[in-house]
């Protein structure tokens, strides 16, 4: 070959057009090539799971803000220290005095964990396993329960504009990051044999109520929806207005329950499925 040629075969070995489609990201990125990706972030997680011999699952939902009593109780020191406080400053202590309120919810939910685990690690498969989404506050205090009774533990992180990492608790090999809420949600709830709803914002609502909604039309298998703190809940939602006014029905509001700490948490899902339905079938997800 003459310079020329072998300039031109240089380009051309160069070319994005000459990778192969499954190792070419610019191609991958496209927006057409959306249905692509997604089916991909449907069948990562699907086949790991599967692999390791995880049968079922327990989520755990919760408020990323709320933090282990003794963090919670330094920040509070640190904005309690303050002389002269601006307004903005006197709501960033108020702020943080109602999270070290919640900050027990943390020791629960790590507790929950933990208890599950011991409970459960006699079963012949990988059986309720605990996930969360990854994420800091109740998420990492799920994650750090199994942790600490060495149990596997599953992340669903999220790919989110502001930079987030996973808790280190996680099972290293059982963390997914997602693009996608939509194949998320769908992967909380295909394995569930419960949900655990602690205090949470928006995004612990955006999950109670995709569950609720599947579970009010029967979308999905039978599980119970067991929210942790009535008190809290019972402000940020008023399930019993939405019946009387007639826009639920009163047997919706049996699909919830209430529960006010781990060993309780634990009987009523127990409870669930000794007593109730049977386990549901491997998938019995959403479809």
């Amino acid at each position: 070959m003459n310079e020329q040629e072998q300039e031109n075969l240089r380009q051309i070995l160069a070319s994005p057009s000459y990778l192969p489609a499954d190792q070419d990201l610019q191609l991958l990125s496209r927006d057409d090539l959306r249905p692509v990706r997604m089916q991909l972030e449907l069948l990562k997680p699907e086949l790991a799971l599967t692999e390791e011999d995880i049968a079922s699952t327990i989520v755990v939902f919760g408020g990323t803000q709320v933090v282990e009593p003794e963090e919670a109780a330094r920040r509070v020191a640190a904005l309690s220290g303050e002389k002269d406080r601006s307004p903005v400053q006197e709501r960033a202590l108020a702020r943080a005095r109602r999270i070290e309120t919640k900050s027990h919810y943390y020791t629960m939910a790590r507790d929950f964990a933990r208890l599950v685990a011991e409970e459960t690690r006699e079963t012949d498969h990988w059986e309720y396993v605990v996930v969360t989404g990854g994420g800091p506050g109740i998420m990492e205090a799920a994650n750090r329960g199994a942790y600490d009774a060495g149990a596997k533990s599953i992340g669903f992180n999220i790919t989110l504009p502001h930079e987030q990492q996973p808790n280190p608790y996680i099972t290293p090999y059982l963390c997914f990051q997602f693009r996608y809420f939509a194949l998320r949600k769908l992967h909380f709830l295909l394995r569930a044999r419960a949900l655990v709803i602690f205090p949470g914002g928006f995004g612990t609502l955006d999950e109670l109520f995709d569950a609720l909604t599947l579970r009010q039309t029967g979308r999905m298998q039978e599980i119970p929806l067991v929210m942790v703190g009535k008190e809290y809940w019972s402000r940020v939602i008023d399930f019993e207005f939405l019946a009387d006014e007639g826009v639920i029905a009163d047997a919706h509001l049996d699909l919830i329950q209430y529960a006010e700490s781990a060993e309780e948490i634990w009987r009523i899902i127990a409870a669930f499925h000794r007593h109730g339905t049977t386990l549901p079938p491997r998938n019995g997800g959403d479809s």
